[in-house]
């Protein structure tokens, strides 16, 4: 009897019709506005990844610039500054590509310096790495196996160039056995490596 009544009590107190037809239209019209405002979302997150990678298109390609803007500041006046070291080059060569498809060896050289019994690569970078210092032993480990294969007898040394480099950088590749180059007012200077320079 006391269920039947509770049965009752919750028929007569539920919304009619009407009540629920009003609560299905607002949970539908909530639905609506969050899809629209997930589509909003959505929207928003695709305009901020674009807008990402145009920023760092843009940086790659400023970083890239400036750094051959200082390539080719550096390079017409390495020879001077090595031969103030006691190494005479004869020839200055920038963005020098070596592609030897038949034992697959593929580098490029920002500054190449030169005469007949030595060989300078000079990396240059705008913030120079520990990563860029490795890279360049890779090099020049790649250059010395070019030049056994195809005759050349020359001794390859190593220098890296840098706008902005740490201490510790700086230090790393001097042990490493290269010449560091970098910037003083408005020329620059050339630090000689530790120990003897490395030759490859």
């Amino acid at each position: 009897m006391e269920a039947m009544q509770t049965l009752e009590s919750a028929i007569q107190n539920s919304p009619g019709p009407e009540k629920i037809w009003a609560i299905l239209q607002e949970v539908a019209v909530s639905q609506q506005e969050l899809a629209v405002s997930q589509k909003e979302t959505d929207r928003k997150m695709q305009e901020t990844d674009r807008q990402i990678k145009e920023y760092n298109k843009r940086f790659g390609d400023f970083t890239r610039r400036f750094g051959e803007v200082v390539e080719y500041m550096i390079a017409p006046n390495l020879r001077q500054k090595f031969s103030e070291l006691g190494y005479d080059f004869l020839s200055t060569a920038s963005d020098k590509r070596i592609g030897d498809h038949k034992n697959n060896i593929f580098f490029e050289i920002d500054v190449l310096l030169e005469n007949g019994d030595k060989a300078m690569l000079v990396e240059v970078k705008t913030k120079l790495l520990t990563e860029h210092i490795n890279s360049h032993i890779e090099r020049l480990a790649k250059m010395r196996n070019y030049a056994d294969l195809h005759g050349d007898k020359r001794s390859f040394l190593g220098a890296v160039a840098g706008v902005v480099m740490t201490p510790d950088v700086k230090q790393y590749a001097l042990k490493q056995g290269f010449f560091v180059v970098e910037p003083s007012g408005e020329t620059f200077n050339i630090t000689s490596p530790n120990d003897q320079p490395k030759e490859w």
